[in-house]
């Protein structure tokens, strides 16, 4: 089976770069590719990177699948700076997570470069992008009280440093999406490097204990790129399940129904049984009426 959904996401990512591909190709000569890069740092613990490809297509910018791209770290002329290789998906993304053997070239300097090269194709030229990105983190903290406090730290020379004026985000993470904490929908640092908000969603659903996971996160910063860090506290309502296989449920299994809706049903059946059966009776009464 997992064969089979490979292949079958293959195929799609192949259609769908034909599609684009003869979309082009109707304009004529090649484009040039939009290509971009993203960093990520997941909890401090996690730093990945995103090649971004897209091109404008009837005057419409449309993600490109099937870009074969490289990633290196500093520069991409030595090849022992290679990172990996990707393909860029249907949403024109590639993924990467930075390896351990970067480590000698990423503790070099408190700013990284990193470098991203899509491969050339018949409709796209050799393309180039870049982003640097001064390393930082995210340290959060909470009281009894339910206040979140979240500082940036940025590395310097001496250590880490507080920093000033970036805009991030609180939010409670959910499977359809993050939810912020507050009405407020974005927090900036102060002088000291650190925000803090008030948590108001009371009576929150959270797991079978009660937990919620918070989220602060900085996004798409030029600086920092996308730094998130998460902490779980029991400050939601808990969950407890409460199986309704044996009970009459309307989406229960068969022979667990509402009475009521049983009632109703075969009351249905039974009123168009009656009904035939007077009709079947009145036809042999005109049927004897005509013979006699």
């Amino acid at each position: 089976m997992k064969k089979n959904s490979y292949k079958s996401i293959l195929i799609a990512l192949l259609l769908l770069g034909m599609m684009a591909t003869a979309a082009i190709a109707q304009d004529g000569d090649k484009k040039d590719l939009m290509l971009s890069a993203s960093y990520f740092n997941s909890n401090n613990q996690t730093q990945y990177l995103v090649a971004h490809t897209k091109c404008k297509i009837d005057g419409k910018f449309l993600p490109i699948p099937a870009i074969e791209v490289s990633f290196y770290i500093t520069n991409d002329s030595a090849e022992s700076h290679l990172l990996g290789k990707a393909v860029t998906n249907d949403k024109g993304e590639a993924p990467l997570m930075i390896p351990a053997s970067a480590q000698s070239e990423w503790v070099k300097s408190v700013k990284q470069t990193f470098v991203v090269v899509s491969k050339a194709t018949k409709v796209f030229d050799q393309t180039k992008a870049s982003t640097d990105v001064v390393k930082a983190k995210l340290k959060i903290d909470t009281t009894a009280d339910k206040k979140i406090n979240v500082m940036v730290l940025e590395l310097k020379d001496t250590g880490w440093t507080p920093v000033k004026g970036v805009d991030l985000k609180v939010a409670i993470k959910r499977m359809g999406g993050d939810l912020n904490v507050g009405e407020t929908q974005t927090y900036t640092t102060d002088s000291t490097g650190s925000i803090s908000a008030d948590f108001k969603r009371d009576s929150l659903p959270g797991d079978l204990n009660g937990n919620l996971t918070l989220i602060a996160k900085v996004e798409d910063n030029d600086t920092y790129g996308n730094l998130t860090v998460e902490e779980l506290v029991p400050w939601g309502a808990k969950m407890e399940y409460v199986s309704k296989f044996d009970r009459r449920t309307l989406f229960a299994r068969r022979g667990h129904s509402p009475i009521w809706l049983e009632l109703l049903a075969y009351s249905i059946i039974g009123v168009v049984w009656i009904i035939l059966v007077y009709l079947v009776g009145q036809i042999r009464k005109i049927k004897t009426l005509g013979m006699e």
